[in-house]
Parts: structure tokens; C-alpha cells; sequence
């Protein structure tokens, strides 16, 4: 190249190569020392401050929070120093808007316990007060009456995001950015869409290459950083990553549409003003019109009530459906899940259970791909559009405002019946009444009664209507046998007893007793009258399972769930039945391959637990085992082994029947009896009917066949309609306060306790009535304001007074006396002829003969007394009842008791417990029934003026003359005490009785002031204005929180809280509060344990050990043989209970019902020696308790485990974080926590 061509080229540099951006971005953050125009050097100031200790006593209220903040440059970005600023309050962790900043990531999904719920549907009056601060502060501009979609009061969410002040508006593409919006301009002028622009990227660069060192100091070196080779990734993406895919389910043939919803509906009431019922008899014509691209296609024709149902969901109303079981409600289900991935919104499932949730977990996951799974110590795909867990989580979740509530449309409960529950029932109660108004509810329930009550109870606390869909059949009829054989010859004794259309066959009845009958003869005959019970030993009932089994098999009745309410007989009726072989060598090889394959994941040693190798046994041979004491994974495979058809016979427990898809041919009932925790009982019939469901499969079986079995004797008649055709259960509230979630609700003050209390089902006839009862408030006001206008008299002063203490003295008698009158010495006392003193209507203070206590429910007591009522010739302005002539009994005019002259004109009063004031010790010889009998026959207009009868005539007598001696002081009556046999030192009933006590001693030194001339017409004056004013004071009542039936108890217990420093005297949630509200459980005394530092001087093992009594349920007989650290843990945990008892007992706070024991230790050694890292087979020989109770209780524990670690880090005890941390890894381990094969992908499973 020549010199000239050199020089050209000379002043050509190569092009400029750039930092990588992200580089350039990381250096920009981390290191401004390298930043030279900011000189942040400089900037670092400080201030020495004077020590001022006297400041540390003095504070102004009014201080606002303050902070420094840099100043920069306008200009050149330069850093030209430090200012205060004060802080503004955020309010958006308070706040009950959507609008509200999301929270970090890793909280978005669970929430967080220092965020507040999200404002629920149907909260009035809390609603209004927000819009009543946000109006006056000018934070918000509410029109309620402009209703437009994606607005929340007024807030425009669609084009303002979470958190943001200002909005952002897309052109209708979606994707071109419009112009600032001007508020003060109509939406239209504001779209004016900005000109595209096109960008010359190389052009861009080749003009700018001569900033890329504007940012170096002039002595900083350029180096040209050298460009990272792309590097080749490869993305093997599985198509299914569920090994479970590897098992082939038998698919079931093309289900065709049953005429299930054609049949006739004894429709009685069919909607109120917030539920509908819809019917199903009627098809569905416009169904495809309506709906012409389906969210998700199904393979078979929908039936009518699907139809219907899904039609209500793309409307956006609230569903209920509750169908028989297996008629197909999970469609719907399935279709709300559908309709939210379509709309780009999410849904969630809820069931009650977690075994349910992983089931459905993967149903769903198969049908949708994308679902994400919450349980308390898993989290799969938390980000998913649909989202599987327990009511619980869901719980949670919303009191700690989860983020997904923003985007969610719909909530899928399933199982809703399960709201009986009575420990956990509560729970839906909650739920239902925290969600938001954009969400969807969808309740899928079995057949219960009171479908319509419920319904409307929904939507009156949502403020929505609810559409009830309901069938009125099941898809596969059911026929109901009775079997009486017991092996041989009788082994084909299968009676029916009710057909599939649910009538009851007499014949097929009496027919089983008579064969039962003739087997008991022939026992007897064998073995003597004395030879003890047919079924008595483990050879008769295996014998008889073996007849049965083959009997089955012959009719082509299998595969059948026998449902065993023993966990005991569960396994000996498999363990019996060995030497049944119900598989073909294919299917011993597949059974036996699939069971290895999932016990891959354990280790060698829970491999060989004995549990493990009798359950691979039976299932060889087509049989299994299923209860709550069956390891989890082992419980699985059985499920999943039944679901294909490998397990021919399932000896289950009443947990079965909520499992999912899994029907049989045939149900066997082993016995109808259970025992509840209480005592043993006969099945209810919605137990009858859950279990029974079981049977028939849709598109295989054109009946369910379910059997029951008669071992002991055949059931009386009575016995078996009412529970085969007897009404299910009706849906009942069993909503109860907890401490958790009273201080939830204090602590985030959006939604009350009393609001939440006022919603709930238990109030719900409170709520219907709650328009009536302002109405008769208006009126009564009106009263009031007529009758009082003017003041009372000063000399009417003393009669006010009067009317308060006997009000008073009346409504504690109201209460009291059926409590005295009931007890057993008591009533002992009231036998025929005995002698009362009795205040009833006008027949003040007389004495009556009691005749018989089987009268009406309200008035139980029959009495015989003398008619002595005078008609009064006043005619006052209001209504003259019992409670004014009760009122006149207490004065000095009706002081006396008895009459004062003999009478034979007598009555028959039904009287209840409060017209009673005492008993006396005396008794007349009388003839009870023929007294009855004369004075009833009398009562017949034509044998009216018969003559008394001799027996009545002679107690008439009798009463007369001795209520004359009373009168005249002749005689003096003794009384029974009703108090001295009352066996109570403490409690309400304490109180009440001093209460009476008091206010009695009260009305008798008043009594004074009634003994004037004129009483009676001055004191109507005073009872008159009172009456108005009382009248008006009950409606006020009714509609407050007092009258809530939970009111009282919630009032107990914020006693109790307060004492024990949860809260303060202004009803503020404090530290210990807040702690309380992370429990999930027992959240007094674990936060006790934690703020007393019992755990401070115990290792991880022990703390583990000693917090599993609280998780710990079932019953063992094996003596523990715990270290001196154990021991003396369990006695302070003990202690602190007996403290907390007593706090409970002194402000009068009882036990719910349903609950079981508050602690539990026959499992600490256990758990101390799993979390030693004892292996499974070792603990398992320390307890009696069944292994599959084991892995439970450590399950749950992990979870307190953690809930004491999350209150260790809110009281910033790092040494107790540390130690729980430690317990909770140590526990999770092994077979205990063995993933769920419904959520384990295929690859960890070598195929």
C-alpha cells in the first residue's frame, strides 16, 4: 500500500465495540466510586449530636417522619447534597383497595400476616367508611352509580396498575401507547395514537460512537472488553412429565348422556330473593346459540344440569350444584378452570383434604397441563392459572391478602357438605364470607335438603345470586340387598330389600329375617344355646368372607369396596382372607412391577417395614387395604391399582368415599355401626349415602349393587329406612370464634368480628329477618315518640324504677327456673297432687296442684288451680299479657298468697317453668287422670254443664280450703329449696342466681313505693311509656351485634386476651398478638411456650418432640419412656395449659364441640427419635400407634414447626429461628415425607 493510501486510511478507525449492557448496568449500580461526576465522596456528611437523656421522656404526637434524600443537579445529574424530607404514610399494606401495591414475590402467593384481607362482598357498612375517608381526603373518586367493567370503587384498574398513581392507555391494537391522559377530556379526543417511528439501528450507532467514553474520567483507560462466544444451549422439553402416565388407566367406554334430570322435581319453594333453583327437567335447546365456542371440549354430550350449570358460569353468577354422586359435577368444575384460562384470570380448587388435593392435582393437570399445587410443606407451580389445595390454605390465604385474589374468578369448593364438619366445618363458613365480589363461587355439594337455604344464605352475604342446579337421581340406580349367608350351602342368601326406584321390598325383608333365623337355629343346634355368637371367632367370619367373596364372583360382581368402620378389622379381613386368589399371572406381574417402581424412592430399610410387605401380599392377590393407618404412598398405590382394575377387593374406611372417580359394581357394608368419638351409633343416612355411592359405573353398570351384612342379626325396620331412605343431613353452620381469628380481624381492621360473626350461617335467620326488623323499628320509634314526648312525672319516678328492677328480676327468672325445674332431685318433687305457688296471667300468687308434666313443649306442666280471675274494668292503651300481671305480683297490692274465700269454680292451666315461683313440701291425695279426664269432658259444649266429678270435685275441695288457710295465715306452706341440690361452684349459672338473688332483695325494698291509692292506673302510665320504649330498645337490639348469638362468647374472650397481653385496653393487636396470628392451631399456648422461653434450653429433637402433643390425635397403650429434659417439658407445657384453663375458666370461655383433647404426648418419644434420625422401622417398634398416624402427625408437625419459626423470626429470636429450622429439616425425611405419586414426576422413576 502506498504512503498516500496510508495517510487516507490513516484516520479510519475499526468500529467501537460496547460494553455488554448488563455489564455496564452492574457497574453502574454497584460501584458509583467509579462514577466520576457524582463525587459521592463528598457527599458522605456527619453530624455529631449532644446526648440529651431528659429528650428520651418527652414526645409530641404530632411528629411526622422523616428521612434524608440526595439532591441532584437538574442538569447535570451532579449529587449536590442531602435533604429531610418527611415520609408519606403508606397505606397500601392497610388498605382495602385493589389498587393497592403487590406484594414482593416471594409473598405474592401466600401473602404475608402483616397485610390485610382484601374487602369482601357483602361488607356495607365497612365499605362505606372507606369511601367516606377516601372522599374526604381526595384519594378517590367514587361513582357507584357508572358501574363499569374493571373498575373497583371508582378505581380504574385496567389502565392503572397496582401500586401506580398514574395510568397508562393502549390503543385498541393492544399495543401502541397513547398519549398522556388528560382527565379533564372525553376518553375519545384523548386516543390520539402517536406516529410509528422507524429506527436505523446502524445509522444510530455510527452517529453516536462518540459517547461511548462521555462516562470515563480522562485518565481512565478504554479497554476493549472481548465479546463472549454465544453459547449453543439445547432445550430437551418432556412432554409429559407425569410417570403416572406410564400406568395405563383402562380407559372407560364413550359415557352416553342419562336421562338423570328428565324425571319429574317435587319442586316446592324454588327461588327467594337471592337464590334461584333451576330446572333440570327441561333441556337445553339454545345451549350451543348461547355458548358457540366451548372453553373445553368434552367426548360425550353434556347432560341437562351441566348445561345449565356452565351456562350460569359464563353469565358470572354464582353456582350450586349439588347431584348425586358420580352424575358428573366435576364437569363443572372443570369448565370454570377452563373458562379462566381462556379469560387469562385464575381459578382455584379446593377440597377438604390433602390426599383429594393431590388426586385432583393431577386429574387436572393431566386434562389442563398447567396447575400448580398448595399444600402446607409443598408448593408446586404457585404461578399456575388454576391453583389445587385445602379450604385451609384458601383460609389463609385471604386473611393475609394473597396477590392471587386479584386475578381470581373463580373459587371451586368441593366436598361443600363437608361444611357439618363440626371441627372443621367453620373453616367454608369463613371462606365463603372473605371473598372478594369479582369472584365466582362454585360449590359442588352431594343431595342435601336445605340446598335453596343454603344457597341464598350465599348470596345474601355476597350480595349476588346463586343458582342452585340439583339432580333429582343418581346416573346408576342402586338396589340395596341384605346377605344372611354364613358359608356352604348359604352362601348365595342375598335378599333385596329396596329396588332401584327406592321402594322398600317387605318380602326380601322378611324373608332375610326368616334365613337368619334358620342359620341361628342350626347354630344353636351345633353347638347349644350356650355356644356364644355365630361371628364370635376370626374362623366363622373368614369363613363366611370366603362364601361371600365367591358368591360375588360367581354373580360377576366385582370389583367391590367393603367398607370396614375398624381400622383393626380392615386388616385382619385381608389378613383372613389369604388364601383367596383373585388375579391372573399378568396381572400378579403388573401389580408387582408398578410396586416396585413406586418404592423406588425409599430407602432399603422402609422398603422392608412390615406394613410394606403384608400390603404387596394381599394386593398380589387382587386385595387391598385402605385407612388412615396405611402409610400415604402405600395408600396410593392401592388407589391407583383399584382405579385400573388390579384390586378386585378393597377393604376400606369411610375416608374412601370422599376419594375421587373411584367407583366399584358393588359396596359391601361389613356393619352399620360406628363409633364417633362419643359413642357408637347407626350410620346417618348421609353416611349411608356416601359410602353406598360408591357403587354402580357410569357407562358400565346398569345398576350399583350394595350389600349389607347381616353377621350378628338382621336390622329392625325402623332402623334400616331410616338410614337407606332417610333425609341426608341438612347443611348446619358450625362457625365458632377462635383466637386466631379474633385477632386477625382486630389486627387488620378491614373486616370486623362482629361483621363476620353477623354473616355467617348460624345467623342467617337474623339476616333474612333483618328488613322486617327495621321496619318494626320505625314503627315503634313512632310509638315511642308518641307515648314519651312529654316528661314523666316526678311522682311516677319511684314506679319507673319499679319497672326496671322487675324487668330485670323477670328475664333473669325466664332463665333461671327451667334450669332449677330440671334438676333430677327436683323433678323428682313433682309427682301428682304436689302443691305450687304459681304467678300465671291473672291467677297472681295462687297455689295450684300439679296433675302432669307432658303439656306442650313451651307450657310442659298441667295444674289444677281455682279460678279466681276477675275481669278488670279498666281498659288500658296497650295490651295487657303476663309479663303486666307478673309486674302487679311483685307490688304490695298482690302480696298475699291464696284465696280469700273458699271457692269450687276451678281451671287447668298448661304452665311453663317461669309461672313457677316455689314448690312446696305438700302433697294432695288425688287422682291425677280423672281430674284431667272430668275437666276435659267439660270443656265439650254438650256436656258443659255436666256435674263436677267426684274425684275432681273432692282435690277442688281439698285445694280450696288449704289455699283459704294460706290466705288467713292458718297454715304455713314449707318450700323446697331448688338451689341446695344445684351442683354448681362456678360459671354463668352462679352469676345468674346472684343475680337474682340481688335484684329480688332489690323489688322488695321497693315495694314500699307500690303501695299507693290508684296503683294500678298510675303505675299503666309508667308501664305504658316503658313497654314503648322497651318495645323500640328490642328491635334496636335485634339489629345490632348484642344480639348475635356469638356475642357473648366473642366478648369472653377478648377478656382473656386482654389479660394474657395479646391485645391492649383499646382492643389493638400487640406483639404476642401477632405472633398468635401465624398459628394455625392451639395459638395461646404455643405462643405461651414461645414468649415464656421454654424451648430456649431444649435442643431441636426436643422441641420437635414436645410440639408433636399438639398434632398428635389417636390413642395408644404403650408407656413412654421419655429422658428428664422430655419430662420436664411436658410438665411445663402442662402447666401453662392448666394456667390457661383457669384464664379460660374464669371469663367463662368452654371447649366447641368436636374437640378433641388440647395435648397429647403419647407420641413424643416417637418423634424425638425421628428427629434423632432414628430410622422409620426403629420407631415404629417404640408405639402401638399404626404407621400411616405416624407419618401424619410428623407431617402436620412440620408445619407448626414452622409456624414457630416464622414467630421467631417476628420476635427477632434468631437462636429459637435456628433451632426450628434444624427440627424441621431433621423430620423431613425419608418415607415420611416420600413425594405424593400424583405430584412425582416420571423421570425420578426408573422405568
Amino acid at each position: 500500500m502506498s504512503r498516500n493510501q496510508e495517510t487516507f486510511f490513516s484516520d479510519i478507525k475499526p468500529p467501537p465495540i460496547f460494553d455488554e449492557l448488563g455489564d455496564r448496568i452492574k457497574d453502574y449500580i454497584l460501584k458509583p466510586e467509579s462514577l466520576a461526576i457524582h463525587k459521592w465522596e463528598r457527599s458522605q456528611t456527619n453530624w455529631n449530636r449532644s446526648i440529651n437523656l431528659d429528650s428520651l421522656f418527652e414526645t409530641d404526637d404530632l411528629v411526622v417522619d422523616t428521612t434524608l434524600e440526595v439532591v441532584y443537579d437538574p442538569l447535570t445529574g451532579e449529587i449536590s447534597g442531602l435533604q429531610e424530607v418527611s415520609v408519606p404514610v403508606e397505606e397500601d399494606e392497610d388498605g382495602l383497595s385493589m389498587s393497592r401495591a403487590p406484594l414482593p414475590p416471594s409473598q405474592a402467593t401466600r401473602g404475608s400476616t402483616m397485610q390485610d384481607p382484601f374487602l369482601p362482598a357483602g361488607f356495607e357498612e365497612e365499605l362505606q367508611k372507606m369511601l367516606d375517608e377516601a372522599t374526604k381526603t381526595g384519594d378517590m373518586l367514587i361513582d357507584l352509580d357508572n358501574d363499569e367493567p374493571g373498575k373497583f370503587l371508582g378505581e380504574d384498574l385496567i389502565t392503572i396498575a397496582p401500586g401506580a398513581s398514574e395510568s397508562v392507555l393502549f390503543a385498541e391494537d393492544g399495543c401502541t401507547l397513547l398519549k398522556d391522559i388528560n382527565k379533564d377530556e372525553p376518553l375519545e379526543l384523548q386516543k390520539e395514537v402517536l406516529e410509528p417511528i422507524n429506527i436505523n439501528v446502524e445509522e444510530m450507532i455510527d452517529s453516536n460512537t462518540h459517547l461511548a467514553g462521555l462516562w470515563q474520567d480522562d485518565n481512565e483507560k478504554q479497554e476493549e472488553p472481548k465479546r463472549p462466544k454465544p453459547k449453543k444451549v439445547e432445550i430437551e422439553i418432556e412432554k409429559d412429565d407425569n410417570f403416572l402416565e406410564c400406568t395405563v388407566i383402562h380407559q372407560l367406554p364413550e359415557i352416553p348422556v342419562l336421562n338423570i334430570t328428565s324425571s319429574a322435581i317435587k319442586m316446592g319453594v324454588t327461588s327467594t330473593e337471592w337464590a334461584e333453583m333451576i330446572d333440570v327437567s327441561k333441556p337445553v335447546p339454545e345451549f350451543h346459540e348461547k355458548i358457540t365456542e366451548m372453553a373445553h371440549k368434552y367426548p360425550f354430550e353434556l347432560d341437562t344440569f351441566q348445561k345449565q350449570a356452565i351456562l350460569k358460569l359464563v353469565e358470572g353468577h354464582h353456582v350450586f350444584v349439588a347431584a348425586h354422586t358420580s352424575a358428573g359435577k366435576t364437569v363443572v368444575a372443570e369448565y370454570a378452570i377452563a373458562l379462566s384460562r381462556r379469560n387469562c384470570t385464575r381459578a382455584i380448587y379446593t377440597s377438604p383434604i390433602k390426599a383429594l388435593s393431590n388426586q385432583k392435582y393431577n386429574d387436572f393437570n393431566k386434562t389442563f397441563g398447567e396447575v400448580g399445587l398448595l399444600t402446607g410443606d409443598l408448593q408446586i407451580n404457585a404461578t399456575a392459572s388454576c391453583l389445587v389445595m385445602t379450604t385451609e390454605i384458601l383460609r389463609s390465604m385471604l386473611y393475609c391478602g394473597s396477590d392471587v385474589t386479584r386475578d381470581l374468578e373463580f373459587v371451586i369448593f368441593d366436598e361443600v357438605h363437608y361444611i357439618n364438619n363440626a371441627e372443621r366445618g367453620y373453616v367454608w363458613e369463613e371462606v365463603l364470607i372473605l371473598l372478594p365480589a369479582h369472584v365466582s363461587i362454585v360449590m359442588l355439594s352431594a343431595t342435601v335438603p336445605n340446598t335453596l337455604q343454603f344457597a341464598d344464605w350465599v348470596g345474601r352475604t355476597k350480595k349476588r345470586k346463586v343458582y342452585v342446579v340439583s339432580t333429582p337421581k343418581r346416573p346408576v340406580p342402586l338396589c340395596h340387598y341384605l346377605y344372611t349367608g354364613s358359608g356352604g350351602k348359604s352362601k348365595n342368601e342375598r335378599f333385596l330389600v329396596i329396588d332401584q326406584e327406592g321402594n322398600f321390598r317387605l318380602r326380601g325383608y322378611n324373608d332375610a329375617v326368616a334365613a337368619k333365623k334358620a342359620r341361628e337355629n342350626e347354630y344353636k343346634k351345633s353347638f347349644g344355646p350356650k355356644g356364644g355368637k355365630q361371628f364370635g371367632n376370626s374362623k366363622a367370619e373368614q369363613t363366611m368372607w370366603v362364601a361371600f367373596i365367591d358368591h360375588l364372583r360367581s354373580n360377576d360382581k366385582l370389583p367391590v369396596v367393603a367398607f370396614t368402620l375398624s381400622r383393626n378389622r380392615c386388616d385382619q379381613n385381608a389378613e383372613n382372607l389369604m388364601s383367596i386368589d383373585l388375579t391372573t399371572a399378568r396381572e400378579k406381574s403388573h401389580i408387582r412391577s408398578f410396586f416396585n417402581k413406586c418404592l423406588q424412592r425409599l430407602k432399603a430399610p422402609d422398603r422392608r417395614l412390615p406394613q410394606v410387605i403384608r400390603l404387596q401380599r394381599v394386593l398380589e392377590n387382587g386385595i387391598g387395604v385402605h385407612h388412615s393407618g396405611i402409610l400415604p404412598l402405600l395408600k396410593e398405590i392401592v388407589e391407583m391399582l383399584f382405579q385400573t382394575g388390579h384390586v378386585k377387593l378393597l377393604f376400606a374406611t369411610e375416608t374412601f368415599a370422599m376419594g375421587v372417580n373411584m367407583p366399584a359394581r358393588t359396596v359391601v357394608f361389613d356393619d352399620i355401626t360406628k363409633f364417633d368419638g362419643v359413642q357408637s351409633r347407626s350410620l346417618a343416612p348421609a353416611e349411608y349415602i356416601q359410602m353406598a355411592g360408591r357403587a354402580g359405573r357410569r357407562g358400565l353398570d346398569d345398576t350399583g349393587t350394595v350389600i349389607l351384612l347381616c353377621k350378628e342379626g338382621v336390622p329392625d325396620q325402623v332402623t334400616l329406612k331410616g338410614m337407606m331412605l332417610g333425609t341426608p343431613q341438612q347443611l348446619s353452620s358450625q362457625f365458632r370464634l377462635t383466637y386466631a381469628m379474633i385477632l386477625s380481624l382486630l389486627r387488620a381492621a378491614t373486616v370486623s368480628v362482629e361483621g363476620m360473626m353477623q354473616r355467617s350461617f348460624r345467623e342467617f335467620h337474623q339476616l333474612c329477618q333483618a328488613d322486617n326488623y327495621r321496619k318494626q323499628l320505625e314503627l315503634a320509634e313512632q310509638e315511642y315518640s308518641e307515648k314519651c314526648s312529654t316528661p314523666l312525672s316526678s311522682h311516677l319516678a319511684p314506679l319507673a324504677t319499679f319497672y326496671d328492677t322487675a324487668t330485670a328480676y323477670i328475664d333473669v327468672l325466664n332463665e333461671i327456673m327451667p334450669i332449677l325445674l330440671n334438676q333430677p332431685k327436683v323433678v323428682k318433687e313433682f309427682v301428682p297432687g304436689k302443691v305450687i305457688i304459681l304467678s300465671a296471667g291473672p291467677y297472681i300468687n295462687q297455689l295450684g296442684v300439679f296433675l302432669i308434666g307432658n303439656g306442650p313443649r313451651q307450657t310442659p306442666y298441667k295444674v289444677l288451680v281455682l279460678n279466681t280471675a276477675k275481669e278488670d274494668a279498666v281498659r288500658y292503651n296497650f295490651d295487657v299479657d303476663d309479663n303486666w300481671y307478673r309486674m302487679l305480683s311483685f307490688s304490695a297490692s298482690y302480696d298475699n298468697i291464696g284465696t280469700e274465700e273458699s271457692t269450687m269454680d276451678h281451671t287447668i292451666l298448661c304452665i311453663a317453668p317461669k309461672n313457677i315461683i316455689a314448690v312446696t313440701k305438700l302433697n294432695l291425695k288425688i287422682d291425677a287422670n280423672m281430674v284431667i279426664q272430668d275437666f276435659e269432658q267439660r270443656q265439650i259444649p254438650r256436656f258443659k254443664d255436666a256435674p263436677v266429678g267426684s274425684k275432681c270435685a273432692s282435690a277442688v275441695q281439698e285445694l280450696s280450703r288449704v289455699s283459704h288457710a294460706v290466705r288467713t295465715g292458718a297454715t304455713a306452706l314449707d318450700r323446697v329449696s331448688l338451689t341446695q341440690s344445684l351442683a354448681v361452684s362456678t360459671g354463668d349459672i352462679l352469676h345468674t342466681l346472684d343475680k337474682m338473688n340481688k335484684l329480688k332483695a332489690e323489688l322488695d325494698a321497693q315495694k314500699k313505693s307500690t303501695d299507693i291509692a290508684n296503683f294500678k292506673s298510675e303505675f299503666a302510665i309508667v308501664y305504658e311509656r316503658k313497654q314503648a320504649e322497651r318495645k323500640r330498645d328490642k328491635y334496636k337490639r335485634l339489629l345490632s351485634f348484642e344480639s348475635l348469638a356469638l356475642y357473648p362468647d366473642y366478648q369472653r374472650r377478648l377478656l382473656v386476651l386482654r389479660e394474657l397481653n395479646y391485645i391492649d385496653e383499646h382492643d389493638s393487636v400487640i406483639i404476642k398478638g401477632r405472633v398468635a396470628c401465624g398459628m394455625g392451631t392451639n395459638e395461646l399456648i404455643i405462643s405461651e411456650l414461645v414468649f415464656r422461653n421454654v424451648f430456649t434450653d431444649k435442643d431441636p429433637a426436643e422441641i420437635a418432640a414436645l410440639l408433636s402433643c399438639f398434632v398428635f390425635q389417636a390413642k395408644t397403650r404403650v408407656d413412654q419412656v421419655l429422658t428428664d429434659k422430655l419430662a420436664a417439658g411436658v410438665a411445663a407445657i402442662q402447666k401453662i395449659d392448666e394456667e390457661l384453663c383457669a384464664i379460660e375458666s374464669k371469663y367463662m370461655v368452654g371447649q366447641f364441640e368436636g374437640q378433641g383433647e388440647r395435648l397429647n404426648f403419647g407420641l413424643v418419644r416417637v418423634v424425638y427419635e425421628w428427629a434423632l434420625e432414628k430410622p422409620f422401622a426403629e420407631i415404629v417398634e417404640l408405639t402401638d400407634v399404626q404407621e400411616g398416624i405416624i407419618v401424619r402427625c410428623i407431617q402436620q408437625l412440620h408445619e407448626l414447626l414452622v409456624d414457630v419459626k416464622d414467630a421467631a423470626v417476628g420476635i427477632g429470636d434468631t437462636m429459637l429461628q435456628a433451632k426450628m429450622m434444624e427440627a424441621s429439616t431433621a423430620i423431613k425425611r425419608d418415607i415420611v415425607f416420600a413425594a405424593s405419586l400424583y405430584t412425582t414426576p416420571r423421570d425420578t422413576i426408573t422405568l
